[in-house]
């Protein structure tokens, strides 16, 4: 996956790609990939090929999907029913061989119902713990603002420190561990606002949009084939590579060189946030760190071992702009998040 996709180009949350897909990665500059990166970039296609010939429309949401998932992050993906985003979940966990888990949120789900209890064995005459859904790689959790703050509260552990600690006894879950959370912007009633301690702990937050008519068209070719259920199916037993692969992509990725400069534009970006008159909240240093290892992603995925500028602006719209409020008075006059965002790229000096 080598081809250059410039948010800027279009809204950063859009999920199509821009038009001009020119690789820029060796451009001007004779530069050669390293063979560990090319040989993970050649895997990684083959799983992007196999995700988007079944998700039409969805291109950058996949490609965010992966980069997170590479970069050991979480992800919430915001949308209207429908976009595909319980498919695509499902579809990245079957692909590399995780287990796979859900769980429906709704406004009486009790922490113990993911989380695991203890039962109580009456032959033994002791307490066994019943692990519950978060003990598994990729957890999608299905409406994740339907459930109340006590809920939310125990997912905290789970996603930051990838444990529980039930009675006080700490399990500790295998890696990888992912949560895929979704949303619905529109419908509101019967919905809590997530803690921001709880939006701090995701990597990205992607709005995912509707297709465009040539991708619905494509979407309704492909199930009005009577085969299209055994389709899917069929490849969802066929893993594309294993959880043993996927650790050591994530070890080239963090080999990935963020250097003086890139980390102190970085920083420059996350105090322009703090100091801006129209920002009440600005971004914390753990969604600097989640910036840099995002952009370590976003270069490894473009073909090279060292992250630019242009990496950190391009990731900078779906990992900070859930987590920055703007002041009353903003958010009273419609003024979005990503227009601040922007204004601040716009203004931080650019390493060269």
């Amino acid at each position: 996956m080598t081809e250059n996709i410039d948010p800027q180009a279009e809204h950063p949350h859009n999920n199509n790609h821009p038009e001009d897909k020119t690789n820029n990665i060796a451009s001007g500059n004779n530069y050669s990939a390293p063979d560990h990166i090319k040989d993970m970039n050649n895997r990684i296609d083959v799983l992007r090929e196999h995700l988007t010939s079944q998700i039409l429309g969805q291109d950058l949401m996949i490609d965010l999907i992966v980069a997170a998932v590479l970069a050991d992050g979480h992800v919430l993906l915001e949308g209207v029913p429908g976009v595909a985003k319980t498919l695509t979940a499902k579809l990245f966990a079957k692909s590399i061989a995780a287990e796979y888990g859900r769980v429906q949120f709704t406004p009486d789900l009790m922490p113990s119902d993911i989380l695991g209890t203890s039962v109580f064995d009456p032959s033994e005459g002791t307490f066994e713990f019943k692990k519950g859904p978060v003990f598994t790689n990729i957890l999608l959790i299905d409406e994740i603002n339907r459930s109340p703050a006590k809920t939310q509260s125990a997912l905290f552990e789970v996603m930051e420190e990838r444990q529980v600690t039930i009675d006080g006894k700490t399990y500790v879950f295998q890696p990888p561990f992912t949560v895929i959370a979704t949303q619905n912007p529109i419908e509101q009633e019967g919905t809590y606002r997530l803690p921001e301690a709880q939006l701090d702990r995701f990597l990205f937050k992607i709005n995912v949009d509707y297709p465009t008519k040539d991708d619905e068209i494509k979407i309704l070719e492909l199930h009005a084939e009577e085969h299209n259920t055994a389709i899917q199916t069929s490849d969802l037993e066929n893993p594309i590579f294993s959880i043993k692969e996927l650790q050591s992509f994530r070890q080239i990725v963090k080999s990935v060189r963020a250097g003086e400069d890139v980390r102190g534009y970085i920083a420059g970006i996350a105090i322009g946030t703090r100091e801006h008159k129209s920002v009440y909240l600005g971004i914390s240093p753990r969604a600097s760190v989640y910036l840099m290892n995002a952009s370590k992603a976003w270069a490894a995925l473009k073909g090279r071992d060292f992250v630019t500028p242009d990496d950190v602006r391009e990731m900078a719209f779906p990992v900070l702009s859930h987590r920055m409020i703007l002041t009353p008075e903003k958010e009273m006059d419609g003024v979005l998040v990503e227009e601040i965002l922007q204004e601040l790229l716009d203004k931080t000096e650019v390493p060269r």
